[in-house]
């Protein structure tokens, strides 16, 4: 009996993959792949090291696929948290982050900014934008999946649809749901 990979539920997809089933494997990164390097992408800024650290998470389904937990996180999740974690070691070992020390202050000068704007509208605008980070963290993984591709990847709402493989009305209830909640966190 043959089995119907591309519809097989995600845990399923793990354990024919913990039984070394390849099609397992090919199946849950048509799913997954493309989500998973756009969260790469988005932490890395480099379309190299994203495809790097893609590979290398599913490369790590292969070998641990047996360790995931359901009780604890759903397949897409543990996925993403993958992928996020093995973004954050990759750019503490290429040392992406600017050495604290290196910078003087003595060589810092206060001017404005190219586009005219104050240090005091410069500073406001980054507070704003922190805010809305948090306030984004906050909202349930499935808001801010689909608020991050509609609004920082700029896609369209078909196009998530299609990304996500869910129906274009659950993609749209997500986000009314997801800025609803933002609105209401953010209102002064």
């Amino acid at each position: 009996m043959s089995v119907d990979y591309p519809s097989t539920e995600d845990q399923a997809l793990l354990t024919y993959i913990a039984h070394r089933q390849a099609e397992a494997l090919s199946a849950l990164y048509d799913r997954y792949g493309r989500l998973l390097y756009s969260v790469a992408y988005h932490l890395v800024g480099n379309q190299q090291l994203a495809e790097e650290i893609t590979l290398d998470v599913f490369r790590r389904v292969w070998e641990k696929a047996d360790s995931y937990r359901a009780d604890r996180a759903s397949v897409r999740t543990w996925l993403t948290s993958m992928t996020r974690n093995r973004a954050i070691d990759m750019l503490r070992r290429e040392g992406v982050r600017p050495e604290h020390n290196s910078i003087s202050w003595a060589d810092l000068t206060i001017e404005p900014h190219v586009d005219g704007h104050s240090p005091e509208t410069a500073v406001s605008q980054k507070m704003q934008k922190q805010r809305i980070h948090a306030a984004l963290a906050d909202l349930p993984e499935e808001q801010q999946e689909v608020l991050v591709l509609a609004f920082f990847r700029g896609y369209s709402h078909s196009q998530i649809a299609d990304q996500l493989a869910m129906p274009l009305g659950t993609v749209k209830t997500r986000i009314r749901l997801g800025m609803q909640k933002l609105k209401l966190v953010l209102q002064p």
